[in-house]
């Protein structure tokens, strides 16, 4: 039986679908859905400089949910996206090259980090390890996402039990060097630049750039909560 692929030259996507991604969005926010308020912001210029809570409460109609939608698309409006679609119904052209995948391909992940203050955690990455918010959510938030380039982190917040007994020993995490989360980059360079714009930031080190006998070269940061951070790449 021959699969099916979508040739690139020939696919534009079908409006109708379009339509309903635009009223899932406005419906998402009707019902304060928080992870639609990073995506209205970062299609929607008069939405840039406004919080995930002003943002939900502001008027949103079904036209700004459709324009998202057309911006996505790489179209300037709705009306340009719908003239520059083809009225024809498309068709998938069989590719009987490729067969089907016997297993599922797990294509990322998305390590979780516990931290104690949301907001602290997200200006700590966003000012030290110049990543960006992709979205927060809760009032007051409990949880977030950041990403720079490949990589995203997601942040818990976690009352610690006591101050005594905090979700993880720091003792016990510093003596078995656990790291939260493990990032790496393409050269030897490239590590070496990341090191060196992180130390003009001023963040804790745990261990700095240091070559290790399996031939990489990595160091390791310390957020405000402690959690080790492990950022990696070729010693050569």
């Amino acid at each position: 039986m021959p699969t099916y692929d979508l040739i690139v030259e020939t696919y534009m996507p079908n409006l109708e679908n379009l339509k309903k991604q635009a009223k899932q969005i406005l419906r998402w926010h009707r019902e304060h859905h928080y992870p639609v308020a990073a995506q209205i912001r970062a299609h929607l210029p008069r939405f840039l400089n406004m919080p995930d809570s002003e943002i939900l409460a502001a008027s949103f109609k079904l036209s700004d949910a459709q324009e998202i939608v057309a911006r996505q698309q790489g179209f300037d409006s709705w009306q340009a996206l719908k003239t520059g679609l083809p009225t024809t119904s498309l068709k998938v052209k069989p590719s009987p090259s490729k067969s089907a995948p016997s297993k599922a391909t797990i294509v990322g992940a998305e390590p979780q980090l516990f931290v104690s203050d949301i907001q602290r955690s997200c200006e700590f990455f966003r000012e030290k390890l110049g990543f960006s918010l992709v979205f927060s959510y809760g009032k007051p938030p409990y949880y977030a996402q950041v990403r720079r380039d490949a990589a995203r982190l997601n942040l818990r917040c976690v009352e610690p039990r006591s101050v005594e007994r905090p979700v993880i020993e720091s003792t016990v995490r510093e003596r078995e060097e656990l790291l939260s989360v493990s990032m790496t980059v393409a050269t030897a360079d490239e590590i070496k630049l990341l090191f060196l714009e992180f130390q003009s930031t001023g963040v804790a080190f745990h261990q700095t750039l240091k070559k290790q006998p399996w031939g990489a070269r990595n160091f390791v940061v310390k957020d405000p909560d402690g959690n080790l951070l492990l950022f990696a790449g070729p010693a050569s």
